[in-house]
């Protein structure tokens, strides 16, 4: 039977890398002059980052390769579905806003479901440079990596597009809405 494990989990990232090329191949403008055969290599020498793409993938994130960095040979992940993932909405800020709330808690908060995910959630800036790949975010929010200046006063930031422009918005921490989650980020 464990040998069975083994080889479904190997066809599960065969399948995601199948998923993940597919992605690659057709949206070469988010990472002009990277190659895909360098990206399965170093995703194949770190399976703990591709079950987190995994997992990415499994809430809706459509990751994709948006960057390399050569001062840390990484290939930087971002979620590019079009709207904030479906498996990530409804959530509040973290986990000190669920705790705040009193009535009608949420299941789980961003930046904890990014902790157990095994990723980082999207600074603004980072989402301001998403943004330029593509129209994301049109019809949904996604929260952002709030400065503790904001975040000690109660309140965390999140972004959407509307109107071909990228806005920055402010709400209670504690607050969440069915048509806002958040968007990763994973370095590998």
């Amino acid at each position: 039977m464990n040998s069975n494990k083994k080889e479904s989990t190997t066809e599960q990232g065969e399948d995601l890398l199948t998923v993940l090329k597919t992605r690659f191949d057709k949206n070469m403008n988010r990472h002009k002059g990277l190659e895909w055969a360098k990206v399965r290599a170093k995703l194949e020498a770190h399976p703990e980052k591709l079950r987190v793409l995994d997992e990415m993938e499994a809430t809706g994130g459509e990751p994709d390769v948006v960057g390399y960095d050569q001062n840390t040979d990484a290939y930087i992940f971002y979620d590019c579905a079009a709207e904030s993932p479906k498996g990530r909405r409804s959530i509040c800020y973290d986990h000190e806003a669920l705790e705040a709330r009193k009535e009608n808690k949420p299941e789980n908060s961003a930046i904890q479901m990014a902790a157990d995910m095994g990723v980082e959630i999207l600074t603004e800036e980072q989402y301001r440079g998403l943004q330029q790949l593509g129209n994301f975010d049109t019809k949904t929010s996604s929260w952002v990596k709030t400065p503790a200046e904001i975040r000690k006063h109660g309140g965390a930031i999140f972004c959407d597009r509307r109107y071909n422009h990228v806005f920055v918005y402010h709400n209670g921490a504690e607050s969440y809405y069915a048509a806002r989650g958040f968007r990763a980020c994973l370095r590998v």
